[in-house]
């Protein structure tokens, strides 16, 4: 755990300042959740709090609290600079370095003059000036309500912020089934409950928006399930051909990469996901036990994240991105023969 400089930050913002938390590109539940959950709480010590996100999120996350007050890089440019040009502070929150916000975003961070705090629980984190990272957590979310805590503020959480922060421990931990999830995890979620969080309604809403065209989609993703038994493995691979036959929109490939790790004896699962606009293939890998696909994504994928969860990309068709990842699993045979789940 990296705790820099969180005594003068609390003096920071013991009077009211103009505030911008930002999330990653692509942002999940978690990094929607705890930008949210965190303006929440920062509003209510008297700050002004400008969430901003570098691009659009899935739909089942657009019932959370404060989504509408937020804005898009991609989408509300101008916005989002003058936000930043008048705060006195940024947050950063589920990310470790500033390219994961991508290219145009990266570049006005950059240039940004004021200070920076990293909230995050991704391995190898980049320094900034203040800090609070730690890769054994669950997710940010639960970071951001131990934040809170550092704080002594736990009495201002309210049902907005536990919604938030409990919407992104559920995501972040697969429904709090994943080995990040802790006794710590739990307690936490028992007191957003207590605090106004429907455990209930959050899952339903998250779980249950599928689309008629995602579902579809879900279909075609596991008829191209592969199973390589002599490396405990199991891929799926989605086209862009694909996404268009079935209406795709934001979010309707999360989790898909889960039924590959669900089959039995498989340890790693992977997902390949062609990406038109981007002109890439999106990589999504999950294990279970001691492989490490952070490093084996950092190492072969442009990529990174955590032991068991992690992303890549590749600049490479369909086809020859299989195959290279294919190529690849001979060196890794006795560790995912030796990999086991706890």
């Amino acid at each position: 755990m990296i705790l820099k400089n969180i005594k003068e930050l609390e003096v920071f913002l013991s009077i009211p300042r103009n505030l911008v938390v930002i999330g990653h590109k692509n942002p999940d539940g978690d990094a929607v959740g705890a930008t949210l959950g965190l303006k929440h709480y920062l509003d209510k010590k008297g700050h002004t709090v400008q969430v901003l996100v570098p691009n659009e999120f899935p739909n089942f996350l657009h019932w959370l609290p404060g989504v509408e007050t937020m804005y898009r890089f991609d989408r509300q440019n101008a916005q989002c600079v003058r936000s930043l040009k008048k705060s006195d502070m940024v947050f950063l929150l589920d990310f470790n370095a500033l390219h994961r916000v991508g290219g145009d975003m990266q570049n006005t961070l950059e240039k940004y003059d004021n200070d920076f705090t990293l909230i995050d629980h991704h391995q190898q984190p980049d320094d900034f000036t203040y800090m609070y990272s730690d890769t054994s957590m669950s997710s940010t979310c639960q970071m951001v309500y131990n934040f809170i805590e550092m704080m002594d503020d736990t009495s201002l959480i309210d049902k907005k912020i536990a919604t938030c922060l409990y919407t992104g421990i559920m995501t972040d931990t697969g429904s709090f089934r994943f080995r990040s999830t802790t006794s710590k995890t739990h307690r936490i979620i028992a007191n957003l409950i207590d605090k106004g969080a429907q455990n209930e309604r959050i899952h339903s809403n998250v779980n249950d928006s599928n689309s008629y065209g995602r579902l579809l989609l879900l279909g075609k993703a596991l008829q191209s399930l592969k199973i390589l038994p002599e490396y405990n493995t199991a891929y799926i691979t989605i086209s862009e051909k694909d996404k268009k036959e079935n209406e795709y929109e934001k979010g309707d490939t999360e989790g898909v990469v889960n039924y590959a790790l669900s089959l039995k004896g498989i340890v790693f699962g992977v997902i390949f996901i062609e990406d038109e606009e981007q002109g890439i293939i999106k990589i999504s890998f999950r294990s279970k036990g001691s492989f490490s696909v952070n490093q084996f994504a950092r190492r072969y994928f442009d990529g990174g994240g955590h032991d068991n969860a992690a992303g890549g990309r590749s600049g490479e068709s369909m086809e020859e991105t299989v195959a290279r990842f294919k190529k690849l699993l001979p060196k890794y045979q006795a560790e995912l023969l030796a990999s086991y789940e706890l």
